[in-house]
């Protein structure tokens, strides 16, 4: 269930209402009608809502990360990995059992389910168009996992610590990042040769390189416990989308630092995430997650001061750019990820509830959906489908939520509208042609003395244009006029360089920059 605090259609509604209004229909009547994030529902009667508990042979797992596939073709594959060591994928095309039915009805939208560790798994991510699935787990590795016949393709070891998150390169997937609880993140190329197999018969790979000590604390104690331990651990990895840099954040502090791959002797940006906020005095709170949009924009930062920082990935040294409350982050168990276009925030919280705040109005104050009946932990944004998110609680069970069904029999099909305007009509071909006698014999009217047009006034001998044909051939004539347009708009490359967006879109022509060189250039 969701509490409507703001009614915000940034996110949704704008698409929803193009597909059901057109685009000339009145903002009113399409307000009426759009599905809004206060409309989300994890309740089977929702557009693909519902729950799933986590079990094996009937005892209760609870699920530790939770991820749909990241391409159109398996965004719909949701993966949930627990403290047991399972990994489960879910059909959530299926019609997801209801909250009391989950125990029973769970199995029949699972697709397959295996023993990957024998000890929990606390992250997992997609690679190779979604073939492929990484896991890390508190045995100090991270698996490498066919999702067509799961079986195990390769373990990476080294890790001297549970492996706390693992990420991808954007754009080459034999490129990975594990961080772990050493206080170590590693790199590691899986097109690299593999070394003798483990006892299990299993192919092991050795890492390309280690930073060790990422995130320590500045003043050590001679004595060691688990809880200093602890405090080493790395909580998060990304690898931004510039390709080059990646990200790290810790439980020993509240820094996010960027480090480039080609020189890891030392973060190129070390910022503390409270640099504009009122943390509490003597206090130093970890990080429990990153996330970035699918841009590589912005990265989002959740601190374990009950607060979710928000950085623009060009000026991390400047700071968190804007603030998040409303949340409990009292686990560093508790994630949050921003959506794929940037525009919205989902997080987990301690008080068992999920929150959605809007990016652009933090003070506007969050979005709440309850269901939940213990901490509320990891989330993730389906990527295709609009209004699909999922979360996991530690009460053994995660909800997918959408948003509730529209009574969409007053409207009319988007399809039966553009045959409608694309049709051939020969009494409006005939009309139209009048239409142009007689925008020419106006012309007289429109001319000066010499006879010719005043500057700046539309000539009238260029008659709206009257194309007739199937919606095949309208919508081919539309992407050429796109196309076109697009070439125009294009920058010279001397435009695209002194741009700051050229960091993550660099222009294929000039030399690499990176987010190291933009750094560089804007401190001197």
């Amino acid at each position: 269930m969701a509490t409507r605090r703001r009614c915000s259609p940034s996110f949704f509604g704008g698409l929803r209402a193009r597909e059901l209004c057109g685009a000339g229909a009145s903002s009113r009547a399409a307000a009426a009608r759009i599905p809004y994030l206060a409309d989300l529902s994890s309740d089977p009667g929702g557009r693909g809502g519902g729950v799933i508990s986590v079990e094996h042979s009937g005892d209760p797992a609870i699920p530790f990360a939770v991820s749909f596939g990241k391409t159109a073709k398996t965004s719909h594959l949701l993966a949930v990995a627990d403290e047991d060591g399972y990994i489960g994928l879910y059909d959530t095309r299926r019609r997801l059992p209801s909250s009391s039915s989950s125990r029973e009805k769970s199995v029949e939208t699972r697709v397959s389910d295996w023993v990957a560790h024998n000890n929990a798994i606390f992250d997992v991510c997609w690679i190779k168009e979604g073939s492929q699935l990484l896991t890390a787990s508190g045995d100090q590795t991270v698996k490498i996992w066919s999702v067509g016949n799961t079986k195990c393709l390769g373990v990476l070891s080294g890790h001297t610590g549970s492996v706390k998150s693992i990420s991808c390169h954007s754009s080459n997937p034999e490129l990975i990042v594990s961080g772990s609880r050493d206080g170590s993140f590693a790199l590691w190329d899986l097109r690299c040769d593999p070394k003798a197999p483990n006892s299990q018969g299993e192919t092991c790979l050795m890492s390309s390189a280690v930073v060790k000590e990422a995130h320590s604390p500045i003043q050590r104690s001679r004595t060691r416990s688990r809880a200093k331990a602890a405090s080493t651990s790395i909580t998060s990895v990304l690898y931004l989308n510039d390709d080059i840099s990646i990200a790290t954040s810790g439980a020993a502090d509240n820094v996010v630092k960027i480090w480039d791959t080609r020189n890891l002797k030392a973060p190129v940006s070390n910022k503390n995430s409270q640099a504009g906020a009122q943390p509490s005095e003597g206090v130093k709170h970890g990080i429990s997650c990153l996330s970035q949009d699918s841009h590589g924009a912005y990265i989002a930062a959740s601190c374990m001061d009950n607060r979710i920082y928000l950085y623009s990935v060009l000026h991390v040294n400047k700071g968190p750019i804007k603030v998040y409350t409303g949340s409990k982050i009292e686990s560093f168990f508790v994630k949050s990820a921003i959506s794929p276009d940037g525009t919205h925030i989902l997080g987990g919280s301690s008080d068992g509830k999920v929150y959605l705040w809007e990016v652009d109005r933090p003070e506007s104050g969050p979005i709440v959906l309850e269901g939940h009946e213990g901490e509320a932990t990891s989330v993730d944004w389906c990527v295709s489908e609009v209004g699909k998110i999922v979360t996991s609680s530690d009460d053994s069970t995660v909800r997918v939520w959408g948003t509730k069904k529209l009574d969409c029999s007053n409207v009319s099909s988007p399809t039966v509208m553009r045959k409608r305007i694309t049709a051939p009509n020969t009494e409006y071909r005939r009309s139209a042609t009048q239409e142009r006698v007689t925008a020419s014999r106006d012309v007289v009217a429109c001319t000066n003395a010499d006879g010719e047009l005043p500057s700046g006034s539309p000539t009238p001998l260029q008659p709206r244009a009257l194309d007739f044909g199937t919606p095949e051939s309208a919508k081919k004539r539309a992407f050429a006029l796109f196309q076109e347009e697009a070439l125009d708009a294009k920058k010279s490359p001397e435009a695209q360089m002194n741009s700051p967006s050229s960091v993550l879109s660099p222009p294929p022509s000039l030399k690499r920059r990176t987010i190291r060189d933009y750094f560089a250039s804007s401190t001197s």
